[in-house]
C-alpha cells in the first residue's frame, strides 16, 4: 500500500509542470556598466520581460542614453497629466460623451514612440490620447478635441475617439474594427514599396473579434509589413481577460504569424520588443508579428466605469504602488546617478504647468460654427456640388 500511494503521490507531482510566465514589474532593469552623461551605456533587461510563439526573444543587453531616459520621463509623466486634466474635465461636465483614459498605461505609448520612425503609421482604437500628441499632434489639440472647441485636432466636431495625423490614423470607436484597416495600411506600404511599417493596436476585449483574425490571416497570405499590437491591461470593460478568453496567451493567436509578448510596464523593455518588431516587418522582411504588451489600467474602462465592481480597490493600489511604469523609470534614472530626485521633481512641474497651459488655451477657443458642419466630410478635392442635410431641403452648396 505505501509503494502504491508513493506512486499516485509522484503521478500527482509530474502533472504540474513549471510554467514561467511574464513578469511586469516596472524596475527590474539592470546597469551593466558605469552610466554616462554624454555617451551610451549598457543595460539588462530582465530575462522574463519577454515571451516567445515561433520567434527567438529580443537581446537582452540594450545601450540607452541619459538624455533618451530623461525624455521618456518628461513624455510619460506629461502624457499622464493630460489624462488626469482630461479627467478632471470630464467630471466637471466639460468634457461629454465617451472618454477612455490610459492612465497606468504609458510605458507602452512612449516606448512605442520610441522604437519606430516618423515615417512609420500607427492606428489604434479609443485609448488614444497620448498617440495622437507623440505622433504629432498637440495637448491643446487633443484637449480641445475632447472639449469640442475649434483648436482640436479635428477642429472640435470628433470627439475622443477621432483624432488623426498624418502618420496616425485614430482613434476608432468601433471595437476591432482599427486592425483590418491596419492591415491595409501595411498593404498600401508595400504596394508602394515604402521601407515602413504598420502598427495596429487593439485591446485585449478586442481580441475576440473575427474582423482581427481576417485581418491575421490577409496579413500572413501577403506578408504584409503589420504589427499587430494587443495592449492586454487585463480587462475588456468590465471583464477580466480569462472570463471573456479560453487562450489568454494573445501573443500566440495569430496561428502561423510568430508571437511577442512584452512587460508592458517596463518601458525599456516596450522600446526593445517594438525595435524588434519593426526589424522583423521592415528590415528582415518576415511578413507580420504579434506584439503583446502586459500592462493595466487605473481608471475604468470608460468615466463612466468606476473600475471597482470587477476588481477590488486594494489591487489597483497595489499595482499603482508596485509597478508604476513612471516609478519604475523613476528608480532607473535616480539609481543610476542620471537626474536626481529634485531634478525629476522640476520636471513633473513643468509637465503639469505645460498641461495646464493647454487646458486653459483649449477652454478658451470657441465651438465650432455651425456653417463648419459641411466642412472635412469628404477628402480635399473630390467634395460634390452640394450636400444634403438632416432633411431634404436642407442643402448646402459648394
Amino acid at each position: 500500500m505505501s509503494s502504491l500511494a508513493r506512486l499516485r503521490f509522484s503521478r500527482r507531482v509530474a502533472r504540474v509542470p513549471f510554467i514561467r510566465t511574464i513578469q511586469t514589474t516596472a524596475d527590474t532593469t539592470q546597469l551593466q556598466d558605469s552610466a554616462h552623461e554624454t555617451e551610451p551605456f549598457w543595460v539588462k533587461i530582465h530575462e522574463d520581460s519577454f515571451q516567445t510563439y515561433n520567434c527567438d526573444k529580443p537581446e537582452l543587453d540594450v545601450k540607452v542614453t541619459k538624455n533618451e531616459l530623461l525624455d521618456m520621463y518628461r513624455q510619460m509623466q506629461t502624457m499622464r497629466r493630460m489624462e488626469m486634466a482630461a479627467d478632471a474635465l470630464y467630471k466637471a461636465k466639460m468634457i461629454r460623451g465617451f472618454c477612455h483614459l490610459a492612465i497606468g498605461q504609458e510605458a507602452v505609448s512612449v516606448g512605442l514612440e520610441h522604437g519606430i520612425t516618423k515615417n512609420d503609421k500607427v492606428i489604434t482604437s479609443y485609448r488614444c490620447h497620448p498617440l495622437a500628441v507623440l505622433r504629432g499632434g498637440t495637448i491643446q489639440g487633443v484637449i480641445g478635441e475632447l472639449l469640442g472647441r475649434q483648436i482640436g485636432m479635428s477642429r472640435g466636431k470628433g470627439g475622443s475617439m477621432h483624432i488623426f495625423t498624418p502618420s496616425f490614423f485614430g482613434g476608432n470607436g468601433i471595437v476591432g474594427a482599427q486592425v483590418p484597416l491596419g492591415a491595409g495600411i501595411a498593404f498600401a506600404q508595400k504596394y508602394t514599396e515604402e521601407a515602413t511599417c504598420t502598427f495596429a493596436m487593439y485591446g485585449d476585449g478586442a481580441a475576440n473579434q473575427g474582423q482581427v483574425f481576417e485581418a491575421f490571416n490577409m496579413a500572413k497570405l501577403w506578408d504584409l509589413p503589420c504589427v499587430f499590437v494587443c495592449e492586454n491591461n487585463k480587462y475588456g470593460m468590465g471583464t477580466s481577460a480569462e472570463r471573456s478568453s479560453s487562450n489568454t496567451q494573445y501573443f500566440t493567436r495569430g496561428d502561423k504569424i510568430p508571437g511577442l509578448q512584452v512587460n508592458g510596464m517596463d518601458i525599456i523593455a516596450v522600446k526593445q520588443g517594438v525595435e524588434y518588431a519593426r526589424k522583423w516587418t521592415v528590415e528582415d522582411k518576415k511578413g507580420p508579428l504579434l506584439l503583446e504588451f502586459v500592462t493595466y489600467r487605473y481608471g475604468g474602462h470608460s468615466m463612466s466605469d468606476p473600475g471597482t465592481t470587477y476588481r477590488t480597490r486594494e489591487e489597483v493600489q497595489r499595482m499603482r504602488s508596485t509597478q508604476d511604469p513612471i516609478r519604475g523609470l523613476q528608480r532607473y534614472i535616480e539609481e543610476w546617478g542620471l537626474a536626481s530626485e529634485q531634478d525629476l521633481k522640476q520636471i513633473d512641474k513643468d509637465a503639469k504647468a505645460t498641461v495646464d497651459t493647454a487646458v486653459e488655451e483649449a477652454k478658451a477657443s470657441p465651438i465650432p460654427n455651425t456653417q463648419d458642419l459641411w466642412t472635412d466630410i469628404y477628402y480635399a478635392g473630390t467634395e460634390p456640388s452640394f450636400m444634403r442635410g438632416r432633411e431634404r431641403e436642407e442643402v448646402c452648396f459648394a
